[in-house]
């Protein structure tokens, strides 16, 4: 159990399926006794104007919930990217805007997914391209007092280089939303993203996972918390050192496994750059695992919407129970 109490909520995709908008999800997060909750789209908003925004901030108010918002990636050039709400730049005001009408201090964002890192390309040209849109905003955001929180996002980034994106933009405006899921796939012990990006940890989503060895390598399923083999005791007992002010928030994801198989030449090329330290760190953390049952898909819109529900209130009750987190009893 943490000495510090840390705050506790959810990432609105962790329930995805259900399409509630903010008002049902400040509810439900109210319901679940519930200290924050992340809003991680602008979707989630049937409007974005200013008078609906504050009507959205009073609610959450009323119950007593901390919003934290957020949008998805800002790179145009990226596998990621969804031009709906006009370039990077225009994407970032209205995140930095929406999120200083409903008090958040940050406005999460990504980059993009595993595959910009192409060989031939290279990770370096969408990073460089990150770093320009968000000084494109810099004063923007300083002047609203909103930081940018750079999400490492769908295996894009090993922690140590969403550090470097976070340097070369400026630690005054921007800091990191940290997936502890997300790092798994980038072939990174979650403990150890955590001593990385922890102190620059702003937001997060938090959520289990398994790994453990193949014939070519590993595999990886993400879990509910508790039913993984991450020593969350351990995790949130340095946690509360590192970044004791920034909310647990829980982005619980499930699904079929997923093969990292990097005893096959071909694996390498978009991950030449990795620390070996790193390397040789996730490998251990693969020994220790042990491959769960087949995953097994729901059929059907009700059914995967009862599972993203009990899946996260699983692992809210693990959360408060166990590891003794969140302000409220």
């Amino acid at each position: 159990m943490t000495r510090t109490r840390l705050k506790l909520g959810f990432d609105n995709y962790s329930i995805r399926a259900l399409n509630w908008k903010a008002p049902q999800l400040l509810d439900y997060a109210a319901s679940l006794r519930l200290d924050t909750v992340l809003f991680s789209d602008l979707d989630v908003y049937e409007s974005l104007s200013d008078e609906y925004l504050r009507g959205i901030k009073a609610k959450a108010d009323d119950l007593g919930i901390e919003i934290q918002a957020g949008t998805g990636g800002i790179d145009r050039t990226s596998g990621f990217w969804n031009g709906k709400w006009g370039p990077p730049e225009k994407l970032l005001r209205t995140t930095i805007r929406v999120a200083k009408i409903l008090g958040s201090r940050v406005a999460r964002c990504y980059l993009g997914w595993i595959g910009d890192r192409k060989p031939k390309v290279g990770l370096q040209p969408h990073i460089d391209r990150v770093v320009q849109n968000c000084k494109k905003v810099r004063s923007y955001a300083i002047d609203s007092g909103v930081k940018i929180a750079v999400e490492n996002h769908a295996g894009d980034m090993h922690s140590t280089e969403l550090i470097g994106l976070i340097e070369a933009a400026g630690r005054e405006y921007v800091g990191a939303t940290m997936d502890t899921g997300n790092a798994v796939w980038a072939l990174e012990d979650p403990a150890l993203t955590l001593e990385t990006l922890g102190p620059v940890a702003l937001s997060t989503g938090i959520r289990d996972s398994a790994v453990w060895e193949t014939p070519d390598g590993a595999a990886f399923e993400w879990k509910a918390m508790g039913s993984g083999q991450v020593d969350w005791k351990a995790f949130f007992k340095r946690y509360a050192e590192l970044c004791p002010k920034t909310p647990v928030q829980l982005e619980i994801i499930t699904g079929p496994a997923r093969n990292i198989d990097y005893f096959k030449p071909d694996y390498w090329g978009p991950w030449l750059d990795i620390p070996a330290p790193r390397y040789a760190r996730y490998v251990a953390f693969a020994r220790r695992g042990k491959a769960p049952l087949p995953y097994r898909t729901p059929k059907g819109l009700k059914a995967e919407q009862a599972w993203q529900k009990q899946q996260l209130e699983k692992s809210l009750r693990y959360c408060k129970d166990v590891l003794g987190l969140g302000l409220k009893k």
